[in-house]
């Protein structure tokens, strides 16, 4: 096995052993990013902070200092700041930002002395599923380079998925680590919101937006998790609750516990009947674990989509207006200030973000608020309260990740709504602000991966990861 293709357990355990260094480990991390540059995974390679960090954790570790991550090489996605790092959200608006300030969660991991290999490319500012609203061109999957990776953190997942990085670092706002996770076969964890910091990620839509971590494995998620979740000053969002010893307790039985399976999801119109079969058996297999299945009702599932499209746009439009490239940005010459923004805006910005922008303005807009953003905060606590129903009788939630695998890249750019709906199984749990877990469940006969998504209560992290671990090591 090459060192770029270890996890972070196994990593850890090398470098503790000094079977190789960090600067080893970075370097085949490095040389294969150059090597599948074809790919488009990342937006900024940083191959010299890379080594420098290198070195200085192989210090760190010959002194016994070391943590969970030190000198382990990671990626983060480019819509989260990293202090003197190029970070553009993968928009031309934001081609020369060089933030100031670090995101709290990437100052914990590296001040654990993590190595940071590079920013990675993703739909811009989030906005989108397929990786193809990128500015800098589409990310492409490493299973069939002719199919999307997903988005909106198709970069981060294609870096874990070929090896490019140990781990990744991204932002879920309805699906955008789970879904790219589920496309390219790797782990991918969206906590409740509030559990993990988002101070210095940038918002799309703040009620919404978590960080996470795309992975290997469950173990690795979890062992990230004990890093990067907590309480943080900079963020009154952020929950005070103390932090669960996530990698220790993954081997808890899961004997006993009861599986719900929401018969909307496995019905839905559109739903690729290779993948239902595929996620069928997985939900089966679990039985072997000593699990029970429980049918069970989301009837307001489908009200997702529209409840999260219309709260996206709201406070997209609210967050981007503070982009005017004035106080930094790239900025295109106009006649007048309004010319400027509007001329830099148009000429920075994507379609899709443009979309949004317009959409969201209209929602928020005098006559229309209640009647748009109000009405769709109302039936997003109903789908909340929903789930908390639903979780009085059941420990746990199974679904697919996607109603179907990677698609060809262009498939979906002209049909704005089918692009939407690809969302449908993973929007629920980010407006409930629930925990979910995508992890690989099988393949299609075409080797495409598919993912298996486990749900649980609010800030019941810990009870998702255990179930997730289990399956994955069992099957």
């Amino acid at each position: 096995m090459n060192l770029n293709e270890l996890t972070i357990a196994e990593a850890r355990k090398g470098l503790d052993t000094k079977k190789f260094s960090s600067v080893e480990l970075t370097q085949a991390s490095l040389d294969h990013i150059y090597e599948r540059k074809d790919l488009n995974a990342f937006v900024t390679i940083t191959d010299e902070v890379a080594k420098v960090e290198a070195k200085i954790a192989d210090k760190r570790i010959t002194k016994k200092e070391s943590g969970a991550l030190t000198g382990i090489p990671f990626s983060v996605k480019d819509v989260i700041c990293t202090i003197d790092v190029r970070s553009t959200a993968s928009a031309k608006i934001l081609d020369n930002y060089i933030p100031p300030y670090e995101a709290t969660v990437i100052k914990k991991i590296r001040k654990q002395g993590a190595v940071l290999v590079g920013k990675t490319n993703c739909d811009a500012f989030g906005h989108g599923a397929s990786n193809e609203n990128s500015m800098y061109g589409p990310v492409k999957n490493p299973y069939d380079e002719t199919k999307v990776s997903g988005g909106s953190s198709g970069g981060s997942a294609v870096s874990v998925a070929d090896h490019q990085a140990i781990f990744s670092i991204a932002e879920d706002t309805g699906g955008s680590i789970r879904q790219p996770s589920a496309f390219c076969g790797v782990a991918g964890f969206r906590p409740s919101y509030g559990r993990n910091s988002r101070y210095g990620i940038m918002p799309m839509a703040s009620s919404l937006d978590v960080v996470g971590p795309i992975a290997k494995t469950v173990e690795d998620i979890a062992l990230l998790m004990e890093v990067i979740a907590g309480h943080d000053t900079k963020d009154s969002t952020s929950v005070p609750d103390a932090v669960p010893q996530y990698s220790k307790n993954l081997n808890t039985s899961v004997k006993g516990m009861k599986v719900g399976i929401p018969k909307e999801y496995m019905e839905l119109e559109g739903i690729d009947e290779e993948t239902r079969k595929i996620i069928e058996e997985k939900i089966q297999s679990c039985k072997e674990l000593g699990m029970e299945i429980i049918e069970i009702s989301l009837p307001l599932t489908k009200y997702a989509i529209p409840v999260y499209y219309i709260v996206v746009s709201s406070e997209d439009s609210s967050n981007l207006g503070r982009i005017d490239a004035i106080r930094y940005g790239v900025q295109v010459d106009g006649t007048s200030l309004i010319n400027v923004y509007a001329n830099s805006r148009e000429q920075g910005f994507p379609e899709e973000v443009k979309r949004r922008i317009m959409i969201g303005t209209y929602a928020l807009s005098d006559g229309y608020y209640d009647a748009y953003y109000r009405k769709a905060q109302k039936v997003r606590t109903l789908i909340r309260q929903e789930f908390d129903e639903a979780f009085t009788g059941v420990d746990v939630i199974l679904t697919p990740t996607s109603p179907f695998p990677a698609f060809n890249f262009g498939t979906k750019t002209d049909d704005i709504l089918a692009m939407y709906l690809t969302d449908v199984f993973v929007s629920p749990a980010a407006v409930a602000g629930i925990p979910a877990l995508s992890i690989p469940a099988g393949k299609t006969q075409s080797g495409l991966p598919v993912g298996l998504q486990i749900l649980g209560p609010r800030l019941a992290e810990e009870r998702v990861l255990q179930v997730g671990y289990s399956i994955e090591k069992t099957f």
